[in-house]
């Protein structure tokens, strides 16, 4: 990054707040390396998203890759919820060791567990792995009050859970957010108010999302399901160098506030009107 501006501080890597959660839905080793080239830094996982890790023809390279520029991999939770409902939850397990992974995302998107259920993998896992669970259904009819969020992540996170992932999907409109992208602000402000933001990571795939939590939250919020060409942009933001949160870091209202007046004395001032008992009087011509 180049040091010319003032600008909010930020982690370095490795990252315990400020992480970027990347999904990876199929691409390729050319694009890998291309995004890997200009935004490296700012990328702290990539998610290979639902089951797309599994049918990659080129998967051991392509972790290589991320690998060999110090960014982990895991698989989607959506894999590892195909792996517990078909009994194989060990061979998924030895499945991320051959590979090399470091990390693996546990989630309830789908199937449904118990919380001790849920938190006895959790545990299991977390002997050889960074684990990120996850929070919310990818089902829209199925609502989750506020308060079952906040049990459900902190016996996630007594478990044994690095960070709770709250679920957005890739389309940004389920658990976090109404159908319409709009963020459930309510849900979001009785979960921080009981669980610490450091602890979880916020789904934001949509650009107001990501807006709405840098700006609710900070430079230093933890966003997932970020698309490989929204990592810089979402730096940006993260820093005040885009027009959405540039007020946030920067003293834009105190600069603005200085110039009013020179701007008002700038503006064309309104032409007097005349009334119209002043308005010079018509001849009326006369109709023959």
């Amino acid at each position: 990054m180049l040091d010319l501006f003032s600008l909010p501080s930020r982690s370095p890597k490795p990252r315990d707040v400020g992480i970027t959660h990347v999904m990876d839905k199929g691409l390729g080793i050319r694009h890998i390396e291309d995004v890997l080239a200009t935004s490296s830094d700012y990328i702290d996982i990539v998610k290979l998203g639902w089951g797309t890790g599994y049918v990659t023809q080129n998967l051991r390279d392509k972790i290589r890759v991320y690998q060999a520029a110090g960014v982990p991999v895991c698989f989607g939770g959506t894999l590892l919820e195909v792996a517990i409902l078909q009994g194989r939850f060990d061979e998924f397990r030895r499945l991320a060791t051959e590979l090399g992974l470091s990390h693996v995302e546990i989630s309830t998107g789908v199937i449904d567990m118990t919380m001790k259920e849920k938190a006895r993998y959790i545990r299991t896992l977390a002997r050889d792995f960074t684990v990120l669970s996850e929070v919310g259904s990818k089902d829209s009819e199925k609502i989750i009050p506020p308060f079952r969020w906040v049990e459900m992540i902190q016996s996630e996170l007594d478990a044994g859970a690095w960070k709770v992932i709250c679920e957005a999907r890739e389309s940004g409109t389920v658990g976090l957010y109404f159908g319409s992208g709009e963020a459930r602000a309510g849900l979001i402000d009785e979960i921080v108010a009981k669980i610490d933001p450091a602890d979880l990571i916020f789904e934001a795939p949509l650009k107001a999302q990501q807006v709405f939590m840098v700006r609710k939250l900070g430079s230093e919020v933890n966003l997932g399901n970020i698309a490989s060409n929204e990592v810089i942009p979402v730096e940006t933001l993260r820093l005040g160098l885009r027009g959405d949160t540039m007020g946030n870091f920067h003293e834009v209202d105190v600069w603005n506030k200085r110039r009013d007046a020179e701007i008002a004395a700038e503006m064309p001032k309104p032409e007097r009107r005349t009334r119209a008992s002043e308005q010079p009087k018509r001849r009326l011509k006369q109709v023959r």
